[in-house]
């Protein structure tokens, strides 16, 4: 059975994105179906899959990550706007792979992903 995970690492602490909200979207044309909201935990990481079982199939998905809202509790003075508040990745799974990694790493001011292990 497939599934979806992600993980969050913050580059300007140089630890990993604990107590992020996650939120994953199916992307239908232009309407984005709420799925699922998580927080990270102490590793960055979510307790369970985004993702598995009958809901795991091929389309368009979104993630969107709290950055700002991270940022902030740490400390960290924003500007008003922030640079990035909402960091969103929208990206496509392919069912006929049984797994789908999409980690997240991010600062204040840059962000970079790719398709993990």
């Amino acid at each position: 059975m497939g599934r979806l995970t992600t993980h969050v690492l913050d580059a300007a602490h140089g630890c990993p994105g604990s107590a992020i909200r996650v939120e994953l979207y199916r992307v239908d044309g232009q309407r984005l179906e709420l799925l699922g909201s998580a927080l990270t935990n102490a590793d960055g990481r979510l307790d369970t899959p985004l993702l598995q079982g009958d809901e795991y199939r091929s389309g368009v998905y979104q993630l969107q990550f709290a950055a700002g809202d991270y940022y902030r509790a740490r400390g960290v003075a924003l500007p008003d706007p922030a640079f990035l508040d909402v960091v969103v990745l929208r990206f496509g799974i392919d069912a006929a792979q049984d797994h789908y990694h999409v980690p997240l790493l991010i600062s204040p001011y840059s962000y970079s992903t790719y398709r993990g292990s």
